[in-house]
């Protein structure tokens, strides 16, 4: 048996300032056939997890490019087509082939592509022709378009916000493509629209639950995987919103009816499933008078993790006003500042200007005497299994706060964002991040409360407000009832 695995990867918000072209995948992670690491990373993690079947089922494994750009804007169409056409040519080269698996991650957006990963697929499945089984693994926080389930036999994604499972997920399509390539299942895809954009963590009810019976169904034998799509609320795309994808041996009725049922009542969760969100001065406000620490306050969105810069400078400022005494951020964005401070070198006071750079909507630069605490170059966090790069990165201090100024967008994961740029959060009463969710897992066990602050900014956090263009179905809260309603 024959087998190709590849992966493409990025979120794309069509609404930020920023722009996506090939210097982003290379800074982000790009590994060359052959060249992927141990470390699973996202969306890759597929081929750690094929190297480890094939080691023990003596298959041949044919291994492409795996690449993956932080989230940002529009990908540029030159960069779009040369990954496309760098994994197509290794897919034809890699013939004759009894399966293709992929690790996506379903929110990708060129410049004149708006469905990459349904293009993608559609255009190996004519190259491998229709006896390979395709298999696919995705972020929940995709567009799930028609073209992606005609041309996959196996879709499977991430179940957890956060991404706590991304490594599971990979290993379940990796397993259930392989069956279905030996002939011992029959892959039947059927798809529910929720005709709903929320913000769904899983972390909390009524999503704890929800995802709890999805991985129920599984463990009784009922389907091969379930899995809920969230969407995303900041890439204008006709496909956007939830969706449920349910996937049997053989059973489209009863797959269809079991999507819909889960889709249902999905649905029923709208508005309910976020968190408080605050103000930032109720956020910062409520965090400093609190008894104990520390309190992490998450600005939910100027994430990079949604395609925004993550320069953003409301939150400091607001921090600066009120006097906010032990506490540290992470990050903001500035490379020019990184080269500044790196410059200066460690321990040294002077001026610098930072933050603010990229959007109107962010705040106005940051002015101060700053000390540079920390230089470390090719710096990095830990989410879960993987590594992500920070790029070179300096802890500066102004005043009583300590914040990290990194040259690699992220969203923040893990408390060794702060660690590892020798900043003592065991004396801080207050952590300000930058992460909707995906910080939650690591920074619950230090955190004696967590509150999130609502800053608006670069990122379209209201679907009721956002002027998509391509949007042309009814979707909640655009619509209030979307199922007896169809946008003009």
């Amino acid at each position: 048996m024959r087998v190709f695995s590849a992966s493409l990867a990025t979120e794309t918000n069509t609404f930020s300032p920023l722009r996506t072209d090939i210097t982003d995948f290379e800074q982000s992670f790009y590994a060359g056939p052959g060249d992927h690491p141990e470390t699973p990373t996202l969306c890759s993690a597929v081929i750690p997890a094929l190297r480890r079947r094939a080691k023990s089922e003596a298959f041949t494994l044919i291994e492409g490019t795996a690449t993956w750009a932080e989230p940002g804007g529009l990908v540029s169409q030159s960069t779009w087509e040369y990954l496309r056409d760098e994994i197509l040519d290794q897919v034809r080269m890699a013939l004759p082939l009894d399966a293709v698996i992929l690790g996506l991650h379903g929110a990708m957006i060129a410049d004149a592509c708006v469905d990459c990963e349904g293009t993608l697929l559609s255009a190996i499945r004519q190259i491998v022709g229709p006896h390979c089984k395709i298999g696919a693994s995705f972020d929940p926080h995709s567009h799930m378009s028609d073209l992606r389930v005609e041309n996959a036999d196996v879709i499977t994604a991430f179940k957890e916000f956060p991404h706590t499972d991304f490594t599971e997920t990979n290993e379940t399509c990796v397993d259930l493509t392989l069956r279905a390539a030996k002939g011992e299942i029959v892959p039947d895809i059927q798809i529910f629209d929720v005709q709903m954009i929320d913000v769904l963590p899983t972390n909390r009810e009524p999503m704890r639950g929800f995802v709890d019976r999805m991985k129920a169904l599984e463990t009784r034998g009922e389907v091969l995987v379930v899995s809920a799509i969230h969407g995303f609320m900041a890439g204008d795309s006709p496909d956007l919103g939830a969706k449920i994808i349910v996937v049997t041996d053989n059973q489209p009725n009863k797959g269809a009816k079991l999507a819909r049922d889960l889709g249902l009542e999905l649905f029923e969760f709208r508005g309910r499933a976020t968190p408080e969100f605050l103000s930032p001065q109720d956020a910062l406000s409520r965090a400093a008078s609190a008894k104990e620490g520390p309190v992490v306050v998450a600005d939910v969105w100027d994430n990079p993790g949604g395609g925004v810069a993550g320069d953003s400078t409301i939150m400091l400022q607001i921090a600066f006003d009120i006097g906010l005494k032990k506490a540290a951020l992470g990050t903001i964005w500035d490379p020019m500042a990184v080269r500044l401070c790196f410059a200066a070198g460690e321990g040294t006071e002077f001026d610098l200007r930072f933050g603010g750079k990229t959007s109107a909507h962010a705040g106005q630069p940051i002015d101060a005497r700053v000390t540079v605490s920390r230089l470390i170059r090719n710096a990095f966090q830990n989410f879960g299994a993987s590594i992500v790069p920070l790029g070179d990165s300096a802890a500066i201090r102004v005043g009583d706060i300590d914040i990290v100024l990194n040259s690699n967008r992220s969203q923040a994961f893990s408390p060794d964002l702060f660690t590892n740029l020798g900043i003592n959060i065991a004396e801080k009463h207050v952590l300000i991040v930058k992460s909707t969710n995906h910080f939650h897992e690591a920074f619950a066990p230090i955190a004696s409360d967590i509150l999130y602050a609502s800053v608006d900014g670069p990122y379209p956090n209201d679907p009721r407000k956002t002027a998509y263009t391509r949007l042309r179905r009814a979707v909640w809260p655009i619509v209030e009832n979307p199922y007896h309603l169809e946008l003009v």
